[in-house]
C-alpha cells in the first residue's frame, strides 16, 4: 500500500527590515524538506524586504493575509530594535502564536517573542551577545544552541536555525526523517577554526567583536527593551 499522505504543516515566517537573512533562510531550508511542510514569508506589506547582506527577500504575505501557522518562526537581525516598537508586527506575532503549535525563534528574534509576551517565565537562549538581555522580557536564561520550554523553542545565532529546524523536524516527524533531512542539505558543520562561541573562541577575538559590534548592538536592544 502506498504510504498515507503526510499531515499539512503551515511554516510561518516573520519578515522585517534588517533580518538576518541566515536566520531566515537556513532553517527555511531545512523546514521546506519537511513532508507536508508550506511556507509563508510574511511583513507588513509585500514589498521587498531588506536584509543585512546587501539584498532583499520578498514576502509571500502581508499579516491581514497571512494563513495560520502550525509553526511560527521570527528570525532576528539588528532590525529587531525597530521591529519591537512596531505595534502590528508585535501584534501579528500574538496573534499567529495564539494558534500555532510551536512558536520558534532565531538570535535576537526571541526578543521579539518576549515583547508579544510570550517568554515570561520561559526558559530560553538568543545570540551570546545578547543572553544577559533576555531577562528583560521575563525569560530565564539559559546557555545552548536550542532551548525548548513547552511549545516555545528558541536558538542562538545565526547559524543555530539549523539545529533548531533539524530539532524540530524531529520531534514532529522523528529521528529518521530529521536524519534524512540533514544529510540531503549536507549539514556536517568541519569548521575551519575551533570557535564560533566566546566559550572555545580565543578571549582576544571576542574582546574585539564585542568592542566593534555587540557592545553598541545591545546597548542599543535594551534602550529598545525599556521604551
Amino acid at each position: 500500500m502506498p504510504d498515507a499522505r503526510p499531515e499539512p504543516i503551515q511554516i510561518v515566517f516573520l519578515l522585517f527590515p534588517g533580518i538576518t537573512q541566515l536566520d531566515f533562510t537556513a532553517p527555511a531550508q531545512a523546514l521546506s524538506r519537511m513532508p507536508g511542510a508550506t511556507l509563508a514569508g510574511a511583513a507588513a506589506t509585500i514589498a521587498p524586504i531588506a536584509t543585512d547582506s546587501g539584498f532583499s527577500i520578498l514576502p509571500t504575505h502581508d499579516f491581514a493575509s497571512c494563513p495560520q501557522a502550525d509553526i511560527l518562526c521570527v528570525p532576528g537581525g539588528h532590525g529587531v530594535a525597530e521591529a519591537l516598537g512596531d505595534a502590528a508586527t508585535i501584534d501579528f506575532i500574538a496573534r499567529q502564536a495564539a494558534g500555532a503549535r510551536s512558536t520558534t525563534s532565531v538570535c535576537t528574534g526571541a526578543f521579539l517573542l518576549g515583547r508579544a509576551g510570550l517568554l515570561a517565565g520561559k526558559r530560553a537562549t538568543t545570540h551570546w551577545g545578547y543572553t544577559h538581555l533576555l531577562p528583560l522580557v521575563g525569560a530565564e536564561p539559559v546557555a545552548g544552541r536550542v532551548v525548548e520550554d513547552g511549545n516555545i523553542v528558541t536558538s542562538g545565532g545565526v547559524t543555530s536555525g539549523l539545529d533548531f529546524a533539524l530539532t524540530l523536524i524531529a520531534r514532529l516527524q522523528g529521528d529518521t526523517v530529521a536524519q534524512a533531512i540533514q544529510l540531503a542539505i549536507e549539514y556536517d558543520p568541519a569548521p575551519p577554526f575551533t570557535g564560533g562561541h566566546p566559550d572555545r573562541t580565543p578571549a582576544a577575538v571576542t574582546a574585539g567583536l564585542k568592542a566593534r559590534v555587540y557592545d553598541a548592538a545591545a546597548a542599543r536592544m535594551e534602550e529598545a527593551l525599556k521604551t
